[in-house]
């Protein structure tokens, strides 16, 4: 028994440049998606937020503290 070639089919898929508005959908009313997204989940983005805020305070009152000291 011999092999048969089998043709294939090469399939591509290309954008027509009149139609790439594939990625504009995302930034569709993005401050209102964000503003659901947020009011969905508050809990959980008060719990991310709250030790980024409070790292970024503790550096930057560590910063002043440490320019008072080197003044003198």
């Amino acid at each position: 028994m011999g092999k048969q070639p089998v043709r294939m089919k090469a399939v591509i898929y290309a954008l027509s440049p009149f139609q790439q508005k594939t990625v504009s959908g995302l930034w569709n009313d993005l401050p209102s998606k964000i503003h659901h997204k947020v009011s969905e989940n508050w809990l959980s983005a008060t719990l991310l937020l709250a030790p980024v805020v409070g790292v970024y305070s503790y550096v930057q009152h560590y910063q002043e503290k440490e320019k008072l000291e080197h003044r003198y």
